[in-house]
């Protein structure tokens, strides 16, 4: 699996949003993206998930240009899983019918297959004991956490992770990052939008520093982190570590 970007611009009206972003993501690999709020790494895994349409480029999926209006959006989502920053689980479903869904209604997997597989994703992440309960009965961590499951039940080649704890109470960050960690450790190619500086450290092969719609500098993580090249990198990292987040 490869997925790779090349000289994608997004705007919203006037408003350039991504300005000719290219990366290659190689499988089993995982970039962080970071950069300030606004600098377009959102926007970037929306183009990806194919939830918002690119104004120029192409983005390739193993070759296929999965951006060329009119290809079916469905069958590629179900190679690219995206979790984001709100849980966006059904409320009125407990946890197993939230991870069981988009299984047999998508890709008409057996209710028995189906739920044996969300049983086991369930347990891996600490959420055995809580299959019959409904969203408002868990921490956000929980919820999180059965974002996550929910999304890796259709199978996908590529997770994408957009600020998956930012709307979480900073006590409940870590069980979600340890989750990210056990993806990593599976092989899971990830690609994934963070304020977590340590934790990109942390779990990126590969760091992108994006500002103003624009990857300003990439590398690995350490190089980035401890040997930032570009004068704004050199900013955005000391504004970080001011605020003691680094």
């Amino acid at each position: 699996m490869k997925l790779s970007l090349r000289d994608v611009h997004k705007a919203f009206g006037p408003r350039a949003v991504l300005s000719g972003i290219s990366l290659d993501v190689a499988q089993s690999e995982v970039i962080a993206l970071i950069g300030a709020s606004g600098s377009g790494k959102s926007t970037l895994l929306r183009c990806v998930n194919l939830l918002e349409p690119i104004d120029d480029g192409v983005i390739l999926l193993d070759g296929l240009d999965i951006s060329e209006p009119g290809l079916a959006a469905d069958a590629i989502r179900r190679r690219i899983g995206m979790v984001f920053q709100s849980f966006n689980l059904f409320p009125h479903m407990s946890v197993l019918a939230n991870v069981t869904l988009a299984p047999r209604k998508v890709l008409k997997v057996d209710k028995a297959e189906a739920e044996d597989r969300a049983r086991s994703l369930l347990t891996r992440f600490g959420l055995a004991e809580r299959v019959d309960s409904f969203p408002d009965q868990l921490s956000g961590g929980q919820q999180q956490r059965v974002a996550i499951a929910r999304s890796l039940a259709m199978e996908p080649e590529v997770m994408l992770l957009d600020e998956i704890t930012s709307a979480l109470d900073p006590e409940l960050v870590g069980e979600v990052l340890d989750v990210v960690r056990e993806l990593k450790t599976s092989g899971m190619t990830m690609l994934l939008a963070t304020h977590e500086m340590g934790f990109a450290r942390e779990i990126a092969d590969r760091v992108c520093f994006l500002d103003r719609g624009e990857i300003i500098e990439s590398a690995a993580a350490r190089d980035i982190f401890e040997r930032p090249q570009h004068e704004r990198t050199r900013q955005f990292l000391q504004r970080v570590t001011d605020a003691g987040r680094l």
